[in-house]
């Protein structure tokens, strides 16, 4: 569903640099030095409707004999699963053979590739770019992405590419790349993933949800590039499990799959209305755990945690469990967490209760006059601060969008607001709104004043009031 976008070229090129922007993120490590990255950054970025996922590769020396072997092996599976590939040249350093080689080698994967002219600017970017058309790559998109510049064009040369490509697929069985939900409307009910590391109980926990109750599976495989949508029904109420391979620590990752395993997980999660994820209770909670979750967060996917393995396991050691879950996992206390074995069917029965929960939440519909009254509330409850001897007046809040819900506050001097009254208005919010599951976004907004410019009027006539009273005074 979404679009995967390959950044390759040589070290030094600024991939990396284009990443961060493309992501509107930092993700990346940036300096002067060429092979900084070493390993694939992975993010997701939207322009107006249209999202897509960015995959930052190391730099390729175009000699295998030169190149560390595991990170060209990595870009060209970054490469093969990849939608549109951005090769990535530098106007300032002109044409290089790894550029030729790279082309070469693009040309013959046959892949759907626009070639990027970077550092353009200051440039005469005709002169600049003129060597690069025999790469044989079509037309260049010229771009300065330190400075941001010519990105807007490429995302749309990137979104031509991606409405052709959905033209060619439309009629082959495959789901196409749209930039909406289009696509993904074909699948019924509450969508649900399971992420996790490998090894948790996924694949169980999914066996178990599909088969206790006789329920109606039917397997009906996605594209080749994502994950696979299973449709089922129980209780009347229609869903779609979205399975997905586990994600393991780079140091334990020896296969390139399994390591790119992590694209699409990030595509499922992005798919979903609902991510459950799954934690082995014996294992304990590992950093790959916290930076899925904080995948999920970043998505704004309402959340479910299922904690698998729960039987057969000490009082002592569940205690213990109990402990670091709650430690380590307490700004997520806006989640149902199951402890759960799906081995033996332990609380499985109550997940899919969470996540109907937890999608009734997420797309709740909440009314202007209900959330400004409850602005009120708050506010009379704990008053803004003051800042220059002012408060902070806070006027009124509408919905601004669902999945996440997002709450738009509107006031004077809200960009003055400390981020303790935020979360203050936060947690407000969700406990009289019952928000259960879900993210909960506030966006804060400062309206024009409708006095302002007239303070100067107003003195000027006062001004010429005041010289009128003083030449009639003197007159008499």
């Amino acid at each position: 569903m979404i679009p995967v976008l390959a950044l390759v070229g040589r070290p030094n090129v600024g991939k990396s640099t284009l990443f961060n922007q493309l992501t509107r993120s930092r993700d990346a490590l940036v300096a002067d030095l060429p092979g900084l990255t070493r390993d694939r950054q992975y993010g997701i970025g939207r322009v107006g409707g249209f999202p897509y996922m960015v995959v930052d590769t190391g730099g390729l020396s175009g000699e295998d004999e030169t190149m560390d072997s595991a990170m060209a092996q990595q870009t060209r599976q970054a490469i093969a699963e990849a939608d549109v590939v951005l090769l990535m040249v530098d106007a300032r350093s002109g044409l290089s053979a790894q550029d030729e080689v790279i082309a070469r080698d693009l040309r013959a994967q046959g892949v759907r590739a626009l070639l990027v002219a970077n550092k353009t600017d200051g440039l005469d970017i005709d002169s600049a770019t003129v060597e690069f058309h025999s790469l044989g790559m079509g037309g260049i998109v010229p771009i300065a992405a330190a400075h941001g510049r010519g990105i807007a064009l490429l995302m749309q040369r990137v979104r031509d590419e991606i409405e052709a490509l959905a033209a060619e697929t439309a009629g082959d069985g495959d789901t196409p790349l749209l930039d909406d939900t289009e696509a993904l409307d074909r699948w019924p009910g509450i969508r649900v993933a399971l992420v996790g590391r490998p090894n948790v109980g996924k694949s169980t926990l999914i066996n178990r949800l599909l088969g206790e109750e006789r329920v109606v599976a039917t397997p009906i495989a996605g594209t080749t590039r994502d994950s696979i949508f299973i449709p089922f029904a129980r209780d009347g109420q229609e869903y779609t499990l979205i399975d997905t391979a586990g994600i393991r620590r780079r140091g334990r990752v020896h296969e390139v799959v399994e390591k790119f395993s992590v694209i699409k997980t990030l595509k499922a999660i992005e798919a979903a209305h609902v991510v459950i994820m799954v934690l082995d209770a014996r294992a304990g909670i590992a950093d790959q755990d916290a930076h899925l979750l904080g995948m999920v967060l970043e998505a704004g996917r309402a959340l479910v945690l299922a904690v698998n393995k729960w039987d057969g396991l000490d009082p002592e050691v569940r205690e213990s469990v109990r402990q670091d879950l709650e430690r380590k996992l307490g700004f997520l206390r806006f989640a149902r967490m199951r402890l759960v074995s799906a081995l033996h069917g332990t609380n499985v029965g109550h997940l899919l209760e969470d996540v109907r929960e937890a999608h009734a939440s997420a797309f709740a519909e909440l009314s202007t006059p209900k959330l400004t009254r409850l602005l009120e509330s708050a506010v009379a409850e704990h008053q803004p601060p003051l800042v220059g001897n002012r408060r902070i007046k806070l006027r009124y809040a509408h919905q601004g969008g669902q999945n996440p819900p997002v709450i738009v506050v509107h006031g004077n001097q809200t960009d003055a607001l400390p981020g303790s009254y935020k979360r203050f208005l936060e947690n407000f919010f969700r406990r009289h709104l019952q928000l259960v599951g879900t993210p909960l976004r506030m966006e804060f907004k400062t309206g024009k004043n409708p006095f302002a410019g007239r303070k100067n009027i107003l003195t000027e006539r006062q001004q010429r009031k005041r010289k009128r009273l003083l030449q009639h005074v003197k007159r008499r």
